[in-house]
Order: C-alpha cells, then sequence, then structure tokens
C-alpha cells in the first residue's frame, strides 16, 4: 500500500516505521531538523515492542514529490490543521482516504473541508511515544493502539485496506463503525489530563496520589463528559468514572503531550483542548469552570514561551 505520514512526529514516526518495515511504499511529511535527519540517517524506533533503524526513508516537505498515494496519516499538532489540510491536493488520488489521528473532537471536519468529507475517516491514537531527537522516535510502554473508521459506520474498500496494511505491520488496529463515540471517548480523557498535568506541571501519578488534585481531575473529566453527551449521544453516559479509573492505570510518570509542549516552550494546543471544551460548553448552556480555569491560567503561554525549544510543528504527541 502507498501511503502518506503527514506529520512525522512520535505518533507519525512510530506507526511509519511500523507500515514501512512491514513492506508498503511509506512516505514522511516533515520539515526542518526533522526533516534534515530522516533525510541524513534515517529513522530510529526505540520501543518494547520491538526497536528499528530505517536507512533509508522518503521523507520530504514537498507532498507533491510523493504524487497520489492510497491513504494519508493525518498526525499534524491542530493548530496547523488547515494549513496541512491545504497541502494535501498532490497526494489524492479517486480512492485516497485522509484518516485524522489528531487530539480533539473536530480537526477531522476543517480537513474535509479541504479535501471533500466523503474521503476523510475519523482515527484515535493510544500511544506514549516523542521525538527524542531529530529522526529518532521513543515509544513508552508497550500500548501502541489504532481506531479508525467512516462517520457514517461502513467499512469501505480504502479503510478495509488499511486496516489490513496495519494487521501486516503487526500494529494494534482496529476498523470501528462507532468512531465518533470512539473520538469523543478519547477527548474526555485527553482534555482533562493535558489540561491538569500542565495546569500543575506534574504526572498523572502526582496528580492522582493528591487528593484535592485528584478532584480536580475528575471534575475536568466530567465536565467534558457533560459536553460530549450533549453534543454525541453515543457517549456512555458513565465515560468520566471509566476514564478516571483508566488514569489510574496509567504509569506514574505520564506525561500529556501538552505538558511536554509547555515545558520546552513551544505552541500548545489549548484552543483545541480546554479551549474547545469551554466553547462547546458555552454553546450548549453548560458550566466548564475547571476548563475555563485551565485556559485561562494557560493562555499566555499558548504561543510558546520565550527561550524555549524551537518549534517543530510536525512533532505530535498522544
Amino acid at each position: 500500500m502507498k501511503i502518506a505520514v503527514f506529520g512525522t512526529g512520535g505518533l507519525g514516526g512510530y506507526f511509519g516505521a511500523r507500515l514501512l518495515q512491514a513492506g508498503h511504499e511509506v512516505s514522511f511529511i516533515a520539515r526542518g531538523a526533522q526533516l534534515a535527519a530522516l533525510n541524513r540517517d534515517g529513522l530510529r524506533l526505540e520501543s518494547a515492542l520491538g526497536n528499528l533503524h530505517l536507512i533509508p526513508v522518503r521523507a520530504t516537505d514537498d507532498p507533491a514529490e510523493i504524487g497520489p498515494v492510497d491513504a494519508v496519516l493525518f498526525m499534524v499538532k491542530l493548530y496547523d490543521t488547515a494549513a496541512a489540510a491545504a497541502a494535501l491536493a498532490p497526494l489524492l488520488g479517486a480512492g485516497t482516504v485522509v484518516v485524522s489521528f489528531q487530539n480533539g473532537v473536530d480537526g477531522w471536519q476543517r480537513i474535509g473541508e479541504a479535501v471533500g468529507h466523503g474521503r476523510v475517516l475519523g482515527g484515535v491514537a493510544y500511544i506514549f511515544s516523542e521525538m527524542l531527537a531529530p529522526g529518532v522516535i521513543r515509544h513508552s510502554g508497550e500500548l501502541a493502539r489504532l481506531l479508525f473508521g467512516e462517520f457514517d459506520g461502513r467499512h469501505t474498500p480504502g479503510a478495509e485496506r488499511l486496516a489490513r496494511a496495519f494487521a501486516d505491520a503487526e500494529v494494534d488496529a482496529h476498523l470501528v463503525e462507532d468512531i465518533l463515540v470512539r473520538i469523543w471517548e478519547k477527548f474526555v480523557l485527553l482534555s482533562a489530563i493535558s489540561g491538569v498535568t500542565a495546569l500543575t506541571r506534574l504526572p498523572i501519578g502526582q496528580v492522582l496520589a493528591d487528593g484535592p488534585c485528584a478532584s480536580l481531575f475528575r471534575d475536568a473529566l466530567g465536565e467534558t463528559a457533560a459536553v460530549g453527551c450533549a453534543r454525541c449521544p453515543g457517549l456512555a453516559a458513565d465515560i468520566a468514572e471509566r476514564q478516571f479509573a483508566f488514569a489510574q492505570s496509567l504509569p506514574f510518570g505520564m506525561r500529556a503531550s501538552m505538558l511536554n509542549d509547555l515545558t520546552r516552550g513551544r505552541r500548545l494546543e489549548l484552543e483545541d483542548l480546554s479551549g474547545a471544551v469551554v466553547r462547546l460548553g458555552a454553546e450548549l448552556g453548560l458550566a466548564t469552570p475547571v476548563h475555563g480555569a485551565i485556559y485561562r491560567a494557560l493562555h499566555p503561554l499558548v504561543d510558546g514561551s520565550p527561550g524555549g525549544e524551537p518549534q517543530r510543528p510536525d512533532e505530535v504527541g498522544h
């Protein structure tokens, strides 16, 4: 299968490497130091599921050098969605599918506005990975799971072909019929864990070990769950409690990607995480005081802080 990975950070680098190792024709779209390292040294993956060093790899910052592909794995930060979606045209053939593996709840809609909603699939990624250095991806733990699917629940040829490609690569990936529910399930957890860990500058284990802080986290889950149940009727009423229980199973030192971006002085996905909860809550007449406080407290740093590491827009942490 011919696949383009748009955004070669921790997420795109990991899954792209697995697909390439399995023999699929994978092209990586990156820029800056990441692009230079990929072209010079190839792609290194450090993982308990198997280390890899793939060289050479095909990497470029110009989609026109790749041409039409069977599938695009869209893995850019949410604030880069519009610009990246506008650059997709050279990758699109008659049957190309674009799968949005992003953190928020509406990135797929913005992609659809650029390329046509009929070719866009939703996706959810569960993995702890980061770009350790340009061209080097570190995967922590053994969780590396993808869910994806058509928004109308159909199993189309493009989606089924991508599922087979992931199976070839021995990736824990599943084609599901309720992808919008799965997106909201993750968003309940992600919006809360990103906001609270970034606000406190603490990993999830320390958040949960402190009673008042754990209560703050539980309240953040509840706010997003209330918004989600109003926007997505299929979302389970007990999703907040289920995600609180899941958070207790996470590694003590797990840090959300927004906390990593914050400590490194990079741009934050704040507008599409706590900011989205606040906006959607206001539209629905639902109070979101915890996410409102998170949004206001972190907003001065939304574009990165002076003296931080240079922004690498193609990094994606999930």
